[in-house]
């Protein structure tokens, strides 16, 4: 989730870009809806065509431009492509790709800045990181840190697989959960030299328990990371590039030989945790986060009413929740209880083919 504000742009509005894979081929691979806040209704903006797997976005923090994680999952070095947002309209322009130097990125994280993009590795294990121009443009690559290992997993942890990438709240460190070696691997971030291994900051977690998707509390020095193996949840005491593990909890309603857990997001008011689960469940998890000390508690199981709800999104009120079903290929939209954190369908949009990443941006007001 984003909030951005535009000079001169009074009328609010709020856009939702859909990224997918396509299949391989070039395609509409991503959807812009203008989203509206008071009925939580969709109205298609646009489709942006000839692109190859769109399967991760983000946004810049100045609202100004997109980035994709394009040609992913192909037997090639995939790529980022940049994209200009026009804040009134909510419709891309292509800028420019560059190749992230190895198979399968499907992470993008920005800096505060908007300077910096960097993307995660998940064939080749790798953070690769990119300078971006003031019109959006990304350079040519600038750095690529490749990692090796394995975990317990056959076929699932035979190598290190970086998941996802995470800029620390002051920007100084940046968190990468690697699936394949169980590790959550942590970086100093600073202009000059970019990325820097710190390995004595780098966390083992459970085995087998595939870290996957992280995320800061928006206040307290909290951190929860999502175990798509194990299909769990685990909090972590955060400060200056340090994890300590609190506690590990069921993201899954009930037991199963294999779990698929993927995404994770935190309310905008700190006060509620969410969580999908694919793999036969097909539900998010709902938790409530005790702000004094950071410990979970489990609410409810919502039925995402769809197939492998790979990604989902809390829109910019707080009153709103939407989940792409990556298989049964539609947008489920759900209205939030701000008070307790429970989630009623509110409508299902169909025709959006392998939706796969979830990214809201409100303009003006």
């Amino acid at each position: 989730m984003l909030i951005g504000f535009v000079l001169g742009q009074d009328i609010p509005t709020t856009y939702l870009f859909v990224g997918s894979y396509t299949a391989g081929v070039e395609s509409e691979g991503i959807v812009v809806f203008a989203f509206d806040t008071e009925t939580g209704e969709l109205t298609e903006v646009e489709r942006e065509g000839n692109l190859i797997n769109p399967s991760y976005l983000s946004i810049s923090p100045n609202g100004k431009f997109l980035y994709a994680c394009t040609e992913t999952k192909l037997d090639k070095h995939g790529s980022v492509s940049a994209f200009k947002i026009d804040t009134l309209t909510g419709k891309l322009t292509f800028l420019n790709k560059q190749t992230t130097g190895g198979k399968n990125p499907v992470h993008l994280v920005i800096s505060k800045n908007s300077e910096y993009v960097i993307a995660s590795n998940y064939t080749n294990a790798g953070v690769c990181t990119f300078k971006c121009n003031s019109d959006g443009n990304l350079r040519p690559l600038s750095q690529l840190l490749e990692f090796k290992g394995n975990s317990i997993i056959k076929g699932r942890q035979d190598d290190a697989h970086i998941h996802s990438s995470n800029f620390s709240p002051d920007g100084k460190y940046v968190l990468s959960p690697d699936l394949g070696t169980d590790e959550i691997r942590v970086f100093k971030f600073d202009e000059e030299n970019l990325l820097t291994a710190i390995d004595t900051l780098t966390i083992k977690t459970s085995q087998g328990s595939g870290p996957r998707h992280f995320s800061f509390h928006p206040t307290e020095p909290y951190a929860y990371c999502v175990e798509e193996l194990s299909g769990t949840v685990s909090f972590y005491k955060y400060q200056d590039g340090k994890l300590i593990l609190f506690n590990t909890y069921d993201s899954y309603e009930l037991n199963q030989e294999e779990y698929a857990s993927s995404d994770i997001h935190i309310s905008p008011d700190g006060k509620f945790l969410y969580a999908s689960n694919r793999q036969d469940e097909n539900s998010i998890s709902i938790f409530k986060i005790q702000v004094n000390s950071g410990t979970l508690s489990i609410q409810d199981h919502q039925s995402t009413h769809g197939a492998i709800p790979r990604s989902f999104v809390i829109d910019p009120t707080g009153k709103y929740l939407i989940v792409a079903n990556q298989a049964s290929n539609d947008l489920v939209i759900f209205s939030r209880d701000i008070e307790t954190g429970l989630l009623t369908k509110l409508s299902v949009l169909k025709g959006i083919n392998s939706p796969t990443s979830l990214k809201m941006i409100k303009y003006g007001g």
